[in-house]
């Protein structure tokens, strides 16, 4: 797997802002990539991007991620001429305070602002701004706009269910670490349009096809669209890093079970086989505040075995960080597994 090429597309795209249901420009971008590269994806009605790479004998195998992200919509414009705002996605408002956002109107425009706080100054507020309780009553986004008044907003175009989407503001530091908002899941995507450009130069031994969701932070984003000739359906998502865990920042993991169960037990000791073959130091790992697209496709009555496994991926859901040998080291289980023969 080419990490240049997968580092230059991963920033690109977390440049991008696609909060769940405004994803059109990621997926964009991840169409022009992969036509680039010879591959013609097809989009469902429902906004996911599917494409295939075909293998050297029978199978078919399936990998599916999401571009969608945490992010918001305007859900009042106050009095103020501040906005109220709708969560898109499951995160704590004190991870999003203080970051910087884009309130994208339906004129097109696209204005700036920043998460704050109903009592942001300490020199005003004083011990009660350290004592609030973050949540959806008490933030606001702080336009960069002449305004203090709803009439004021208004006439900028801004309205009730305009998205607002988070400053992802990527960086990739000299020592190989990926910091960002939205490397779930964009780390995973990125690695997909590196292996489909691996594959492409040696083909697998069975059939591949990635499936790039768009309402995954919502809980439906695989429930359709998965290709119906799925043998096997391998999520790829973060793999979350923290106390308890096993899962690192520089190895690939293996989530056996979270929140809506143990994944399948065949697939996942296949997935153990391959990642030995490649010498991977792979991590197992249980999520037990988690669900993925694996889960929804289930849900929906898929009728193939689910897996999951990602990258290590450090404060999910807040600003995350991420190392280059994850990142690789996905990849490379990916391509071991659809390399490896004689899989029961």
């Amino acid at each position: 797997m080419n990490l240049e090429f997968t580092l230059d597309l991963l920033v690109r795209l977390l440049a991008t802002p696609s909060p769940t249901g405004f994803t059109d420009a990621a997926v964009a971008l991840l169409e022009a990539e992969l036509r680039a590269l010879g591959v013609t994806p097809q989009r469902t009605r429902k906004g996911a991007l599917t494409w295939e790479v075909a293998g050297s004998g029978a199978g078919h195998v399936t990998f599916s991620g999401h571009v969608d992200t945490l992010g918001a919509m305007v859900k009042e414009v106050k009095g103020s001429g501040r906005l109220r705002l709708w969560a898109l996605g499951g995160y704590d408002w004190a991870t999003v305070e203080g970051e910087d956002v884009l309130v994208h109107t339906q004129s097109g425009v696209t204005l700036s602002g920043t998460v704050v706080n109903v009592r942001q100054s300490t020199h005003v507020h004083g011990a009660a701004l350290r004592d609030l309780k973050r949540e959806a009553a008490v933030m606001e986004v702080r336009l960069d706009e002449r305004v203090c008044s709803e009439r004021d907003v208004r006439a900028l175009g801004v309205q009730e269910g305009d998205f607002v989407s988070f400053d992802a503001r990527p960086r990739v530091t000299p020592a190989g670490y990926v910091k960002a908002r939205h490397l779930d899941n964009k780390a995973a995507v990125a690695v997909f349009v590196a292996v489909t450009q691996a594959l492409l130069s040696a083909p697998a031994a069975v059939t591949a096809a990635f499936h790039v969701t768009t309402y995954e932070e919502v809980g439906h984003g695989a429930a359709t669209g998965i290709p119906p000739h799925t043998d096997e359906l391998i999520a790829v998502d973060m793999a979350a890093v923290g106390e308890g865990q096993s899962s690192s920042e520089h190895c690939v993991s293996l989530c056996v079970a979270d929140g809506g169960g143990p994944y399948d037990h065949a697939l996942g000791n296949r997935l153990r086989a391959a990642a030995r073959a490649a010498a991977l130091d792979l991590r197992v790992d249980i999520y037990p505040y988690y669900a993925s697209d694996g889960t929804a496709a289930w849900h929906a009555g898929g009728d193939y075995p689910v897996a999951l496994i990602g990258p290590g991926v450090d404060a999910s859901h807040a600003y995350e960080r991420t190392h280059t040998d994850a990142l690789r080291a996905t990849g490379e289980l990916m391509l071991s597994y659809l390399r490896s023969a004689g899989r029961s």
